[in-house]
């Protein structure tokens, strides 16, 4: 790790579980716990309010939220309203189904509530280095990888459409009703998921899976 720190917020309705990952991850040179919350009122409310860089998502969350939601819910309204705050899910849950949730929702990783301390360090490195992390135990159980559909949110394969159409940050903006910010946030994020670095290719990529 650099010497930046990495700010996070731990994100579970359960206060001992809270109480553990901040005594773990504090001790890690570098990670900073700035926020705690346990609902998913708290933690949209906690992210307005500060800087934050990475938050750790109990995917067992119960709260209300709009009559309920769990951490992929809430995760996809982070992606949505705060798209520059990375998202990694903790979960007990070991089925690729709630990977591919995860993943559609906008969370950059995954990562198994059993797994030991230093694969969780991995994981939050590896996603603030703009990476993906998913546990190893949950990756083999992959039958065939990810369509690039399946990799990106639903608001991800909308702004693709309008980038293979050739507009501007700025048109995109004005036709989705989101800041310029916003959409240049899905924009990286989607050539991060791609592994894509130019403008052209990324065009070239919309264009030939047919995101017209």
């Amino acid at each position: 790790m650099s010497d930046i720190t990495t700010k996070i917020m731990l994100v579970d309705d359960h206060p001992l579980v809270r109480d553990g990952l901040r005594a773990r991850l504090e001790a890690v040179p570098g990670f900073a716990i700035v926020a705690e919350a346990g609902s998913a009122d708290e933690a949209l409310q906690r992210a307005g309010e500060q800087a934050i860089d990475l938050v750790l998502m109990d995917i067992n969350l119960r709260s209300n939220c709009n009559g309920g939601c769990n951490g992929i819910d809430l995760t996809a309204q982070f992606h949505v309203s705060f798209p520059e705050i990375a998202v990694l899910i903790l979960s007990m849950h070991d089925k690729t189904e709630y990977l591919m949730q995860s993943v559609q929702a906008g969370a950059r990783g995954y990562v198994l509530k059993d797994a030991p301390g230093k694969d969780i360090v991995h994981a939050i490195e590896t996603v603030i280095s703009g990476g993906m992390y998913y546990s190893a135990a949950l990756a083999q159980k992959l039958a065939r990888p990810m369509t690039p559909g399946q990799l990106l949110t639903a608001r991800e394969r909308q702004v693709l459409q309008h980038i293979a159409n050739g507009e501007s940050n700025k048109q995109i903006a004005r036709e989705l009703d989101l800041s310029v910010r916003t959409v240049e946030t899905h924009r990286l994020n989607i050539k991060r998921k791609l592994d894509i670095e130019g403008q052209a290719e990324l065009i070239k990529f919309a264009v030939e899976n047919n995101f017209r």
